[in-house]
């Protein structure tokens, strides 16, 4: 009898923790991959390979997940995937279009503007003007703030006008783009009276959606739209790692 209840409680634990009951509501099950940069050989985990990409989206378009914008939420779909990167690396203009293209697949990329002006340390990003060619088809352009500061550390008021900036410049670059954040590192204020404020600048400046790191699958439509989670897709996870993270969202308990 002790058997049966610790089994219930440990199955009842995982199917809350990892949100499996969202299987039972395929509509409302959203899940949002995060990745940054594309090489054709790595051993670093912001850095994903061509061969594991190109395996990963072949995946995704057999096991016929619907690719979303943000800007296409609202319609529900039975396998919701959200495939997004960050920073606007140029490897990510080299490879994405034609992988996207091929599998039937959009793309969102956020943007930190300081990063496209100035650079960002030894990397090679794209110029605005790429990003301004980027087919609509298959590319969604959004936020990741201007200067790539940590939000969690930093003033309301250098949040507001960095996320205004972010914003008029890509304006000024005639480049569209959605109302949504990507929080610099994953970070913003987790106090609750804090985070309250913090949400309201957003609110104020017109911001529809943020997203966080999380490793969690989301439910859609969300009570929490500044706090959906995304998975972390590392350029060390083999594929099946790969598979189970669409299914748990995160592979580790704590």
């Amino acid at each position: 009898m002790i058997f049966y209840f610790v089994l219930l409680t440990v199955t009842a634990f995982v199917v809350l923790y990892f949100r499996l009951y969202l299987f039972a509501f395929p509509k409302n099950r959203l899940i949002i991959l995060m990745y940054h940069q594309i090489a054709q050989e790595t051993n670093e985990d912001l850095t994903v390979s061509l061969n594991n990409l190109e395996q990963q989206f072949s995946y995704l378009s057999k096991k016929k997940y619907t690719s979303k914008f943000f800007s296409e939420l609202s319609i529900p779909t039975q396998k919701n995937i959200m495939i997004t990167f960050d920073d606007g690396y140029r490897n990510n203009f080299e490879y994405l279009p034609s992988l996207l293209e091929k599998y039937n697949l959009k793309a969102t990329i956020f943007i930190p503007t300081a990063f496209i002006e100035k650079g960002y340390k030894d990397f090679e990003m794209m110029t605005f003007e790429e990003i301004r060619s980027l087919d609509k088809k298959y590319f969604e352009i959004a936020l990741h703030s201007h200067a790539h500061e940590n939000l969690k550390n930093v003033s309301a008021d250098f949040v507001k006008k960095d996320l205004k900036r972010n914003m008029e410049i890509l304006e000024a670059q005639n480049i569209e783009f959605s109302k949504v954040l990507a929080y610099p590192y994953g970070k913003y204020p987790v106090k609750e009276s804090e985070k309250n404020s913090f949400f309201s600048i957003l609110k104020e400046i017109g911001i529809d959606f943020a997203v966080r790191i999380g490793n969690k699958v989301n439910y859609f439509p969300t009570q929490h739209p500044y706090e959906l989670c995304r998975v972390d897709i590392k350029g060390k996870d083999s594929f099946i790692k790969f598979k189970l993270k669409l299914i748990f969202g995160r592979l580790k308990l704590f």
